[in-house]
């Protein structure tokens, strides 16, 4: 099982989408879909799908979060393994693009001769690189950090700080800003990839002008084998009391995460009526409560 998995936050369209990105991306499908129901929201779809073999899920549960391109997924397209890699990336900005918005156009760049970055039809951000053949083998799909506003500059110490918090953790490349890309402080991060339980991710810093931040449309399951690995994550991460809820937390750079049981769509199928309103009072999931409330 996939550790850390991307939660995507819907209005209405998870579902929709979900059956969007599987028509779009290869070697992908659907793999679970449920509703749960009388939650604050009313009934939210929960549905669950893999991209290419990289695990997404995602909920509808009303217009409370918008997408924004703080949080965004790199598709590398590797020529050295595919020889058709540049078409492929073309054509997936084809679909992706289409009824979305192109934040930057695709074209040639110092640091690869094809890129491109847009928002697709429901607001989620895709960064699609030609990578270098010559360079470090990185998987298809990297969820990217983009810090800005107040925790512009703050990429290389949160990289730190989540490689203490999980296991399998390391570096991988680093490119800093130079003197003279202002706004941006010389020897903040341009770009840097890291891996935490041995899954790929990316970080960069922007202190341009941004009217968004990190928020809950964009979150990061964790799956934890037993109680005492959720105590442990849900301590070391939460840093804004208020916002723990049903297992969800935000950090000190205001990322959301959701600490959960690994089999925790099992412990809530038990017996929903009583198994809903048991999460929806808590903060942190307890799993002999969720037992216990599927029992009764």
């Amino acid at each position: 099982m996939q550790k850390i998995i991307p939660h995507l936050w819907f209005d209405k369209e998870a579902v929709e989408a979900a059956h969007f990105y599987t028509s779009v991306f290869p070697n992908s499908k659907v793999t679970f879909k449920t509703v749960i129901k009388n939650t604050p929201s009313g009934d939210c779809d929960i549905v669950r799908f893999n991209l290419s073999g990289y695990e997404f899920q995602s909920i509808s549960a009303g217009p409370l979060f918008k997408f924004n391109p703080t949080l965004s997924f790199m598709l590398n397209f590797d020529p050295s393994g595919d020889k058709n890699a540049r078409k492929v990336l073309d054509g997936l900005w084809e679909r992706l693009s289409e009824g979305g918005k192109i934040l930057m156009p695709l074209d040639t760049y110092p640091f690869s001769e094809r890129y491109g970055w847009l928002e697709d039809r429901y607001g989620v951000s895709w960064q699609l690189i030609l990578t270098n053949p010559e360079g470090e083998k990185r998987p298809f799909i990297i969820p990217s950090f983009l810090f800005v506003r107040d925790v512009a500059g703050k990429a290389e110490e949160a990289i730190k700080f989540y490689s203490s918090v999980f296991n399998h953790s390391h570096k991988g490349m680093i490119v800093r800003y130079p003197k003279g890309m202002e706004p941006n402080k010389e020897g903040t991060i341009m770009f840097a990839d890291f891996t935490l339980e041995n899954q790929w991710f990316a970080a960069m810093d922007s202190a341009d002008e941004h009217n968004f931040g990190f928020n809950e449309a964009i979150s990061f399951m964790v799956n934890c084998k037993n109680q005492k690995e959720i105590d442990v994550y849900f301590e070391k991460l939460s840093a804004v009391p208020k916002s723990e809820q049903c297992g969800w937390i935000k950090d000190k750079f205001g990322v959301s995460w959701q600490i959960v049981p690994e089999n925790m769509e099992a412990l809530m199928a038990k017996n929903p009526d009583k198994t809903t309103p048991a999460m929806l009072k808590m903060k942190k999931i307890i799993i002999k409560d969720l037992e216990n409330a599927g029992e009764a």
